[in-house]
């Protein structure tokens, strides 16, 4: 299983992953012209030398070479904001209080935000169904990492990722239906899917004064900041890689955005880049790292990585092979887990008698 850039040969497979991917996941809409719209920018992207991060948009597919398969697809936004803003609703607290009558009360309310100069944004994770075994997940996710690592001029210091958040079982968003749908008058999937082709609707129909969250049912607030029960795996993984709250959501469905230090980011902090000094017929079956090539016709597969006293490594046939690469050239490479933490010890009880 090999990570690489998508190609325009890809866009049938693509449309099959969409096609499968449900409700929510605007970045990868069931539309075959914003889908194609979207190869061809990576395309683009990706053939270009840039000295900055301006809005270019990566995206990458897990292929299965034995199959020629896709299995999944991840993208990158290297910055968002600009000729379209980056909306989010920010939740945020103000206090109300009455010295007269020794009334003091907190009220969380959600604000509109319109970045128009932000950070890098990582999305697009889809992995098929069928695929979901084999440490695929996380190759699929955590490659996105390694690339912003060998080429950090073209990301920002700052990365945030948008998590679906929580829908029914019909596709159907409580968050949506409580605000949404009152100020754009149609369903949550065409707002989602129009979403990802022009966000100048949301300037026209959203409006700017807060949404005070005591005002919604128990059952909505419930879900504001939550994520999609197919989306806790991705979450977990990305806060073991660092990632927290960022204090706000999706103005769509309510799910968490969540943000991390681009050089903080497990995967590129602790990443090594070095030439490959030996090929060898195999390391055995462990897929214990992350290792992938450093040019822009990119390639990240799981494998082993043997560290040699004279600062190369050592890499297996197959996964040379995956990557392109030869004696000599250089790889980057990541141990494909985080540690394992000690558990922390018992906190104190709050309650005092």
């Amino acid at each position: 299983m090999v990570i690489r850039p998508v190609r325009s040969a890809d866009l049938e497979e693509l449309v099959r992953l969409a096609e499968s991917a449900g409700v929510g996941l605007t970045t990868l809409p069931k539309d075959r012209r914003l889908l194609k719209r979207r190869i061809v920018a990576s395309e683009h992207a990706l053939a270009h030398d840039v000295l900055g991060p301006g809005g270019e948009q990566y995206l990458f597919v897990l292929e299965d070479l034995a199959s020629g398969q896709l299995a999944g697809t991840c993208g990158l936004i290297a910055k968002v904001g600009g000729f379209e803003p980056f909306y989010a609703y920010a939740l945020e607290t103000t206090v109300h209080e009455s010295k007269a009558y020794g009334i003091r009360k907190e009220i969380q309310a959600l604000h509109l935000h319109a970045n128009h100069s932000g950070p890098s944004e990582i999305g697009t994770l889809f992995l098929d169904r069928g695929h979901r075994r084999g440490g695929n997940g996380r190759l699929l996710s955590l490659s996105r990492f390694l690339f912003m690592a060998g080429f950090p001029e073209r990301f920002e210091t700052e990365v945030v990722a948008e998590m679906r958040g929580v829908l029914d079982a019909e596709g159907r968003s409580p968050f949506w239906q409580a605000i949404g749908q009152h100020f754009f008058d149609m369903p949550f999937a065409r707002a989602d899917l129009l979403s990802a082709a022009d966000k100048q609707f949301i300037a026209d129909l959203m409006p700017e004064h807060p949404i005070y969250i005591p005002m919604l049912s128990p059952e909505v607030q419930a879900v504001i900041g939550q994520v999609h029960d197919e989306t806790r795996p991705a979450l977990k993984l990305l806060e073991q890689e660092g990632f927290t709250f960022g204090g706000m959501v999706d103005i769509f469905d309510g799910g968490p955005l969540v943000k991390c230090r681009r050089d903080q980011i497990r995967s590129i902090r602790d990443s090594r880049a070095a030439p490959v000094g030996r090929i060898v017929p195999g390391l055995g079956e462990d897929t214990t790292h992350l290792i992938s090539n450093e040019r822009p016709d990119y390639r990240c597969a799981l494998g082993r990585v043997e560290a040699n006293p004279d600062g190369t490594v050592n890499v297996g046939r197959d996964v040379a092979l995956a990557l392109g690469i030869r004696l000599g050239q250089t790889v980057r490479y990541s141990t494909a887990r985080a540690p394992q933490l000690a558990a922390p010890p018992p906190a104190e009880s709050a309650v005092h008698n």
